[in-house]
């Protein structure tokens, strides 16, 4: 539009000539703003070009380029992505010079771009953009709550991108703000992002915890409680075998919201200290996000590695001492591996026990009687319980009639 630009360029450089009051001269450039977004594709990414080099000279009032580049920002999100973008990438290269001077509508074009690389699933990309906004380092003041939803919003986009390293580290500067903000929507969603990142650091037994106490939250819409309760439930199976674990089934286990998620099945034979075969877990295999099915450093997966020691745990209950030959067989692995892992368990504090590499034998600590028979009570209490749901379910006239005798009574 070599005829249309000179026209802009002309009516843009009259507008400086002709003086007059910052209101007038405001008017005027709103005027050729209006005119230049009635063009289409190239000649209005062109024409806003033109205009954004023009307003942002130091011969404009900084009054005058500030008003009218905050109402550029507000047309652009009205304008397709494609243009967008591109007038959104020239003003950030124009403006970079003075950049202290237009801080406020520099975050607010960074703010859109996100968006915009967001909504294409660009998600590195829309995290770097925020980045640019200078939320400790600038001029201007912004509140707690921007900063906070600025840092959360770009540790999301990083997860996004399976990058929990950069996540994290925006969290960690989240942390440092959530405790000053009364915002109960962003206090949920820092606990989201926190729990996610704990997630994909592999933090399990955290995540689970952070997960959990989500799911109680009534801010939170019921969905995503359920939502957040069996991504506890995933998180604590997925976790390392011992006393925290422990406790973390047990407040599961309790939960009767627990009834109703898929995963049931195999929480409730880690709680009761149940062997666990490879062909039960094929249902829970489906629940898992990708970076939950990476393999660890022995080849094996999250998985296989937690519900193996799970069932290590489980058999130092049911044996006093074993061969490597009978637990490797009982573990659905080779003896060698076995053995590594048990010594590991038993090292670290999450397994009671010694092992004779003699003999190669594993011996396991004899445990007190009493609260080993507490332990059974409690499952059996359990199973009796499971019984009379079932009977009550199937015949529900024998459970009245059964609650009728003992009110009489």
């Amino acid at each position: 539009m070599p005829g249309k630009a000179n026209n802009i360029r002309l009516t843009l450089q009259n507008i400086i000539l002709c003086g007059g009051s910052h209101k007038e001269q405001a008017e005027k450039y709103r005027s050729t703003l209006d005119i230049i977004l009635k063009e289409q594709n190239n000649d209005l990414v062109e024409g806003l070009q033109i205009f954004i080099e023009a307003i942002v000279n130091e011969n404009v009032s900084l009054v005058i380029s500030r008003q009218i580049l905050t109402e550029i920002s507000s047309h652009l999100m009205k304008l397709p992505d494609d243009v967008s973008k591109a007038v959104c990438h020239y003003m950030l290269e124009k403006v970079q010079p003075r950049v202290i001077s237009f801080e406020e509508q520099v975050a607010s074009i960074r703010q859109h771009l996100a968006d915009i690389y967001e909504r294409n699933q660009q998600w590195r990309d829309a995290a770097a953009v925020l980045v640019g906004i200078p939320l400790e380092t600038g001029q201007k003041q912004y509140t707690v709550d921007y900063k906070l939803e600025t840092y959360l919003k770009i540790a999301r986009l990083y997860l996004e991108d399976d990058d929990p390293v950069q996540a994290e580290a925006f969290i960690n500067r989240a942390s440092l703000l959530q405790a000053e903000s009364r915002n109960e929507q962003l206090q949920v969603y820092y606990k989201v992002c926190y729990a996610r990142v704990l997630d994909y650091r592999r933090k399990f037994i955290e995540a689970a915890q952070r997960y959990n106490e989500l799911s109680y939250r009534n801010i939170v819409h019921e969905d995503e409680r359920m939502t957040a309760l069996r991504n506890a439930l995933i998180c604590t199976v997925l976790a390392s075998a011992g006393q925290q674990r422990s406790r973390m089934l047990a407040t599961l286990f309790k939960d009767e919201r627990c009834q109703q998620l898929p995963a049931v099945g195999i929480l409730e034979k880690m709680y009761l200290e149940r062997i666990i075969r490879r062909s039960e877990l094929r249902d829970f295999e489906a629940l898992l996000q990708p970076h939950q099915k990476a393999t660890t450093v022995d080849g094996s997966t999250i998985l296989d590695r937690a519900v193996i020691e799970h069932n290590l745990l489980s058999a130092s209950k049911l044996y006093n001492n074993i061969s490597f030959e009978e637990l490797g067989a009982l573990l659905e692995i080779n003896p060698s591996k076995a053995e590594k892992i048990a010594s590991q368990m038993i090292t670290e504090g999450r397994m009671h026990g010694y092992i004779d590499q003699i003999d190669s034998i594993v011996h396991f600590e004899t445990r007190e009687t009493l609260p080993q028979w507490d332990k059974q009570i409690q499952s059996l209490c359990y199973q009796v319980n499971s019984i009379i749901e079932q009977i009550s379910k199937a015949h529900p006239e024998w459970m009245t009639k059964v609650m009728e005798e003992q009110m009489m009574s």
